[in-house]
């Protein structure tokens, strides 16, 4: 089956673009675009794409509150990835905070654009972990990293688990961090899944800010 991708981004020619290099390769497929946030929801329902390719500034509603809406109304929601024109912009973090899965660059290279869009749709690896690791050094440092630290708190990993964490932070597989530490790559998977399920986190990305902000992994 292909990975199916909803386009939402204020500019025609942005969406042109990235239906162009998205459709130019076998096992993707473009099933809608929109121009706002706002159309998002009704969308998804309506299409169910896999992964949602959302730029972070929109006039209506933006991707932000896109993502806390889409994620709040639908369920088994797709993967979200931001689009945005700055790397270092507090509004990727906070779309990543929302519960976004990662993002991209709108000046990146078109093999750059489709391995985002595969490797967010697998959910097997941390996208740009050295870029999420300078968001989280640089936005992180607020009321959030209490609240972050109770999580983890609660959570009580195991020594495993706090391991597994520490390499998820650092943007490996599950084969890479099978490898690492010489394990099965199933018995990574149920790590990985004990981790999320004990974060309350819904993936990596989100289990990966919440060790940052709470100090259980230094970002910088």
């Amino acid at each position: 089956m292909p990975v199916t991708v909803l386009l939402v981004d204020d500019e025609p020619l942005v969406r042109a673009g990235l239906r162009a290099v998205l459709e130019a390769q076998p096992g993707i497929e473009v099933v809608g675009e929109a121009a706002d946030g706002a159309a998002v929801v009704p969308l998804v329902r309506r299409l169910r794409p896999d992964v949602v390719a959302m730029d972070v500034r929109m006039p209506l509603l933006d991707g932000i509150e896109a993502t806390r809406a889409l994620l709040r109304s639908v369920d088994a929601p797709p993967k979200i990835l931001v689009v945005t024109t700055f790397e270092n912009d507090e509004y990727v973090y906070g779309a990543l905070r929302a519960g976004a899965d990662g993002f991209l660059l709108k000046r990146a290279r078109p093999a750059e654009i489709v391995h985002a869009v595969r490797l967010v749709a697998e959910g097997e690896s941390l996208l740009f972990p050295a870029s999420v690791r300078r968001l989280a050094a640089e936005y992180g440092e607020d009321g959030g990293n209490r609240a972050a630290r109770a999580v983890l708190e609660r959570a009580r990993l195991t020594e495993r688990e706090g391991e597994v964490l520490r390499l998820m932070a650092r943007g490996l597989t599950n084969a890479e961090i099978a490898a690492r530490l010489v394990v099965g790559t199933e018995t990574v998977k149920s790590h990985v899944s004990a981790v999320l399920a004990k974060l309350g986190a819904r993936d990596r990305t989100q289990a990966v800010i919440a060790a940052y902000e709470s100090g259980f992994v230094a970002p910088g």
